[in-house]
């Protein structure tokens, strides 16, 4: 049976959350913790959506309900017309904050890793893994393993094992939270790279209000738990984009205005009060 909250689906929305909500339940049966919604999302097709939000406001619980990896608690999630049950369906490819990089293999082992599960033909393997060493600029530490790179570096192998799987839709779970500043720009314009190339939609997870603003078509504000969608910013940046925008004075106005949004449920979140 259909949510109520569910609408006939636009041809360009990839993907949709609809009424979505997340309880999780007390281990001793007491009240759950309602950590989500409800949350109404459409992603467009092709574009590069961010989310920000004060910390636990359900930013990944969000992330975890549109890719499969936990079920809503109410309401229904859809990717590319079709209800998300409780597996990542094919097309969705996540990278994750923490370095999900195989320590034993090398980088080449890494990024193929993937695919040889999936039982792809060997030639084709080869073919992709050629391309992602490539594209982000890993041919050179093919045969290098993850505790010889740096941090930056480990990150473009998780990058690159999610880009040869081909999805269409890219999930980014603060994936340049523990780097450093200057790093995390140059990431952002590879990222950029990515996503103009695979044509893929992405979505963002991410603490850094100037890392949504350089690199988002549009920023969805989360309030602080349970967390609800309580604005969509239109940046209005060009599809060509890069770390640059941060020198445009309408990249100060867009982060300014994230933060008059979220400084309220900021301290909501850390039990405080605001002052005018």
């Amino acid at each position: 049976m259909k949510s109520p909250h569910m609408r006939v689906v636009p041809a360009d929305v990839h993907a949709q959350l609809a009424g979505v909500t997340r309880v999780y339940p007390a281990a001793d049966g007491g009240p759950g913790v309602h950590a989500l919604g409800p949350v109404d999302l459409s992603l467009r097709r092709g574009e590069f959506y961010a989310v920000i939000g004060p910390s636990g406001c359900g930013k990944s619980t969000l992330l975890d309900v549109l890719s499969g990896l936990s079920p809503p608690t109410t309401g229904e999630v859809v990717f590319e017309g079709k209800p998300v049950g409780r597996t990542v369906p094919d097309g969705i490819g996540i990278v994750f904050q923490e370095d999900a990089s195989f320590p034993w293999l090398t980088v080449r082992d890494n990024i193929a890793f993937g695919l040889r599960q999936g039982g792809v033909d060997g030639a084709e393997i080869d073919r992709r893994t050629d391309y992602a060493l490539a594209f982000m600029g890993l041919r050179d530490f093919a045969r290098a393993y993850p505790p010889q790179l740096s941090g930056g570096m480990r990150q473009r192998v998780c990058i690159a094992r999610t880009l040869v799987m081909q999805p269409r839709l890219i999930l980014l779970d603060e994936p340049f939270g523990a780097l450093d500043a200057q790093t995390r720009l140059i990431m952002g314009d590879e990222l950029l790279r990515l996503w103009r190339e695979t044509k893929a939609t992405v979505m963002l997870i991410t603490h850094a209000l100037d890392e949504a603003a350089m690199l988002s078509d549009r920023i969805g504000v989360m309030s602080a738990r349970p967390g609800l969608i309580l604005a969509e910013i239109e940046t209005g940046w060009s599809r060509d984009r890069d770390s640059t925008i941060a020198s445009d004075p309408a990249f100060g106005a867009i982060t300014s205005r994230l933060w008059s949004l979220l400084r309220a449920e900021s301290i909501k979140a850390v039990g405080g009060s605001a002052r005018s």
